[in-house]
């Protein structure tokens, strides 16, 4: 997508180079969005402040649903300040079926939805992590190689019943395949047992911006660890709520669900 760069609101001249504020133009639904400001602007969007990097890098994310447009207010060190509009672009979300899911994790009794609760409000909590570390910036790789066997966004129904919007990428793969770490990291969140979604780990990149593996046979990794890219972090499997041997790849920024395929393909 190529990148805009804005020009002063006042004067309607263009800027000196060092002070370009350079964003998209447009953005998909699920994207990660990266801009560049003058090293030590402050970034708004929907009154969050942004962190950029030293070398003035900012990244937001759009959620599935977002129908835009974006508004962001950049004020830079020499006391300009511009607004940043960024339009949205749809995107069509097809069905997907899914049968064969153990029924009690489509409607868990009472005592199972309270755990469910309690666990998906750990992985929440973990994702609001907000490090001034740049992995994100890297270009990412694919975790595991195979097949994708469910797409990020495409409605969902379960044994007949509509869920949510799907959360990541399903890629199939052996069971016991490793999984390795798309970009560097750190681990805050790692647990062999969820019951939806089984073998978790959560990998923080920097800036609110996070990677999740769900249903792991296996975890090769604890909270806290740095993870470097490639570095294998556990293996495929069929755990929590799964019908076969697969991982699924979720990003996040903070609470905004994102879509890997577009943060891979962004790297080509």
């Amino acid at each position: 997508m190529p990148l805009v760069a804005a020009q002063d609101a006042a004067s309607a001249v263009p800027v000196p180079q060092e002070e370009r504020v350079v964003f998209p133009a447009s953005v998909s639904q699920g994207a990660l969005v990266f801009g560049k400001v003058p090293p030590g602007s402050r970034v708004t969007y929907r009154e969050r402040a942004l962190r950029t990097t030293g070398y003035g890098t900012v990244v937001l994310g759009v959620g599935r649903d977002e129908t835009g447009p974006l508004r962001l207010e950049v004020a830079t060190p020499s006391g300009r300040t511009e607004s940043v509009s960024i339009a949205v672009t749809p995107r069509d979300w097809p069905v997907e079926r899914i049968d064969g899911v153990p029924p009690k994790t489509v409607n868990p009794p009472p005592a199972i939805a309270a755990r469910i609760e309690r666990e998906q409000a750990q992985v929440t909590a973990a994702r609001l992590r907000d490090d001034a570390r740049a992995d994100f910036a890297l270009p990412f790789q694919w975790p595991v190689q195979g097949r994708i066997s469910g797409r990020f966004g495409n409605a969902r129904v379960y044994n007949g019943q509509p869920g949510a919007g799907h959360s990541g990428m399903d890629i199939a793969a052996p069971n016991g395949t490793p999984v390795k770490a798309p970009v560097g990291g750190i681990v805050t969140f790692a647990a062999p047992d969820l019951y939806l979604t089984g073998g978790t780990v959560l990998l923080d990149h920097g800036h609110g911006v996070s990677s999740n593996f769900l249903h792991l046979s296996r975890l090769d990794v604890k909270v806290g660890d740095r993870v470097e890219p490639g570095q294998v972090i556990g293996a495929v499997g069929a755990t929590g709520r799964a019908t076969g041997p697969h991982l699924h790849w979720g990003m996040n920024w903070f609470d905004v669900r994102i879509d890997p395929l577009l943060v891979l393909e962004r790297g080509k």
